[in-house]
């Protein structure tokens, strides 16, 4: 697939820096941007969602707790 993407010149200079100082082409520098993009973006949303877990699992003890002590007050 060819992808056409245009850049101001500030990213232009950083791309030509980054290419040049890695001795890549400038299509392979952005592989591999786009790349570790999508990777740091899974594992921030992995995160967030083990975060929302352990903050339900806290809820259901936290209420577990509370009906437990019903269970023992002699209705």
């Amino acid at each position: 697939m060819v992808a056409t993407v245009r850049l101001d010149d500030v990213l232009e200079n950083k791309l030509n820096t980054l290419a040049n100082t890695l001795h890549k082409k400038k299509s392979d520098v952005i592989r591999e941007a786009i790349e570790y993009y999508a990777k740091n973006v899974e594992k921030s949303k992995k995160s967030r969602i083990l975060k929302a877990v352990e903050k339900t699992k806290n809820a259901d003890k936290d209420e577990y707790k509370n009906f437990e002590g019903t269970l023992n007050d002699g209705l």
